[in-house]
């Protein structure tokens, strides 16, 4: 039997890294698992899920909202947690809150001010805290304080530590923000909830969303 009475998923599959976790609505973090996806996250998702909850002995009935991390990520995984969270949240009747994976991986390291993703074989994605990310094109790989996740060989080794530190701390970093917005009663729409992608798609125009970057492959 779950030992509360109410409990949040937490899910993300914007990195080749997959996040679950289960955390109380104060924002206090039950468990965790984070596990490479292996460019599997449809087969991995779920099934970590299940362990997750075995482990802590937790029940799907006494879940009382879903917490997803909404990228910015690659297109196929980030679509995996995504539509996994609000189908869960619509067939449990839970709210969702959307968290920018961006935001959470920022949060989780003390003084981290820019972080760095990739946006395809060629260029990275630049999000500096607080701006709309920018897909850079060239030598620029950042500097040992940022960020840097999925980016190896592609970045300074310090800022890839930084980026591993950072995605390790991700279940921790998304049920705090969204548990936040859950107690102030804020929820998203699932409807309106929708993925940002890395990587543009061909012939998109280069003007970005405001606040994302909701594309979806190699712009060659």
């Amino acid at each position: 039997m779950s030992a509360v009475p109410g409990w949040l998923l937490v899910l993300d599959t914007a990195t080749n890294t997959i996040v679950v976790g289960a955390g109380t609505p104060d924002g206090r973090l039950l468990a965790a698992d984070t596990f490479e996806g292996r460019y599997r996250h449809s087969q991995e998702l779920l099934p970590g899920v299940e362990r997750l909850l075995a482990r802590a002995q937790l029940r799907l009935g006494d879940l009382v909202g879903v917490i997803v991390g909404t990228g910015p990520g690659a297109f196929t995984g980030l679509r995996v947690g995504i539509a996994t969270a609000k189908t869960l949240a619509h067939e449990l009747r839970l709210p969702v809150v959307g968290v920018p994976t961006s935001e959470a991986l920022l949060a989780g390291v003390a003084g981290a001010k820019r972080l760095w993703l990739p946006s395809g074989p060629r260029a990275q994605l630049r999000i500096d805290l607080g701006e709309a990310p920018q897909v850079v094109h060239g030598d620029d790989e950042g500097r040992d304080e940022d960020l840097a996740v999925d980016l190896a060989g592609r970045a300074p080794g310090a800022a890839a530590e930084r980026g591993r530190q950072a995605v390790k701390g991700l279940p921790e970093s998304l049920l705090r923000i969204g548990a936040a917005r859950l107690a102030a009663g804020g929820s998203d729409d699932p409807e309106r909830l929708v993925p940002a992608y890395a990587v543009a798609p061909r012939g998109a125009p280069t003007m970005e969303p405001e606040g994302a970057v909701a594309w979806s492959r190699d712009p060659r």
